[in-house]
């Protein structure tokens, strides 16, 4: 096998609401530009940024390369809802997206009349691609007496199927509103952020088995012995984890949610159970800490991602370079599901606006 290659295996559980089953996809991983040639290489996509009105946005998870790149061109790194918001709002008529397809999708329907370029369109996600449209329409339609909530991490398809979309900041928030109007959820894809948020208001939920190829890794038992190490080490967990890794946690939040408590927290280590990619620039905001990756080895782990979404690493500035040479990988949504798809979104800013939160930073993984 190729060493650009990596081999991607995930599960969609059988459950009795699903038809899903196993799934197996690949990522490329693009070479790694030698340390002189990628000088001339961001030289390079910065006058193409400039001279093609684009502006790159960048996800926490994504290569350092592409996040310092994105703030020094006056782009933005960050979550998923803040990269299209970001879009949205700058005068930019080109988006260049460093992350996953989903995140493409959702700046295309934030920003149906502009460009959106991704480096690679096979980035895909775990939660996406164990949620396809068909499916997730039928369970849908299978109870139509549930208001209809989906994560960010969602084809435009399945959010052009729902009532609200939501992230791991706001879901809280929305799930309890929903359940003062005395309505039960049907909640996707991912079943450990589901199964949280229930846990956390007790909301009537029916759940889509999916899960995140990376979160779905963390260890209790090694999250355990590795805070033995570090007694006085935080742990901050990101909600898509598995339940006996969020019960561990000091701090569940989203990605920005995260950085934000790495930040504010009085304590100088950090056991982190996301993605490795955010430590990037943990370290920057906080130099003087300590970050560490949870575990994700031990009995009965069938890790082939690790802490890092082999998605994700298939972004890099040769591809991006490439991409913004030749015009190629743009985003395409269907015309006719952009004025679906982006109701749930804005009803879930309008909360936000309404519930005083800032719509900047309340973004999912």
């Amino acid at each position: 096998m190729q060493d650009n290659i990596i081999p991607i295996v995930y599960e969609h559980p059988n459950a009795a609401q699903t038809s899903c089953s196993t799934a197996h996809t690949w990522a490329k991983k693009p070479r790694e530009p030698e340390a002189g040639e990628k000088v001339e290489l961001i030289a390079r996509i910065k006058n193409m940024l400039i001279e093609q009105d684009a502006v790159l946005v960048a996800h926490y998870y994504v290569h350092p390369d592409l996040q310092d790149l994105a703030e020094a061109t006056g782009g933005i790194v960050s979550d998923s809802l803040d990269m299209a918001n970001f879009g949205n709002q700058h005068p930019a008529k080109t988006i260049a997206v460093a992350g996953v397809r989903f995140m493409g999708e959702t700046a295309k329907i934030l920003n149906p009349e502009k460009r959106v370029l991704m480096p690679d369109l096979d980035a895909e996600c775990s939660l996406d691609l164990g949620c396809p449209a068909d499916e997730f329409s039928a369970f849908c339609d299978a109870h139509p007496e549930r208001t209809v909530v989906v994560y960010a991490n969602t084809s435009a398809a399945v959010k052009a199927r729902a009532d609200w979309m939501v992230t791991s900041s706001i879901a809280l928030p929305v799930v309890k509103h929903l359940m003062a109007q005395g309505k039960k959820i049907l909640w996707a894809p991912d079943r450990h952020l589901g199964s949280y948020v229930q846990e956390q208001t007790g909301a009537d939920m029916l759940l889509w088995q999916g899960s995140c190829i990376v979160h779905d890794e963390y260890k209790a038992q090694e999250l355990i012995e590795l805070k033995a190490k570090y007694p006085l080490a935080k742990v901050l967990v990101h909600p898509e984890a598995p339940r006996a890794v969020v019960k561990l946690a000091d701090v569940v939040g989203s990605t920005s949610q995260l950085i934000k408590a790495a930040q504010n927290t009085d304590a100088d280590t950090f056991i982190v159970a996301t993605d490795n990619g955010i430590l990037h620039k943990m370290r920057i905001l906080c130099p003087h800490k300590i970050f560490l990756e949870a575990p994700t080895a031990g009995q009965g782990a069938t890790c082939t991602s690790c802490s890092h979404c082999p998605w994700m690493a298939m972004n890099g500035l040769l591809n991006l370079a490439e991409v913004l040479e030749r015009g190629h990988n743009e985003i395409h949504v269907d015309p006719a599901i952009i004025p679906r798809a982006v109701l749930p979104i804005q009803r879930m800013l309008d909360f936000a606006r309404e519930i005083k939160l800032p719509t900047r930073g309340i973004g999912n993984a």
